[in-house]
């Protein structure tokens, strides 16, 4: 995939949407960007894991944080 885009006077450049979809970015994210030989990377900067917005999604019905798990807990032992 290719796509363009205009350095500003103050050099910044607007990443295009179909890039930052394949990049999974929103506004606010960081980019980091990587230089050798070859050419030039740009990679999300990710505070947490890739997956961590998975955690927990085979445990339906718990919300997340102890005080969820202790609440199914009581729940599931009839207090």
């Amino acid at each position: 995939m290719q796509r363009e885009a205009r350095v500003t006077s103050k050099g910044q450049v607007t990443v295009p949407r179909q890039i930052r979809q394949l990049l999974g970015v929103q506004p606010g994210d960081r980019l980091r960007f990587e230089a050798d030989a070859t050419g030039v990377r740009l990679q999300p900067i990710r505070a947490e894991g890739r997956f961590a917005k998975y955690r927990g999604i085979g445990n339906q019905g718990i919300g997340s944080g102890r005080k969820a798990v202790v609440d199914w807990v009581r729940r599931l032992r009839g207090r």
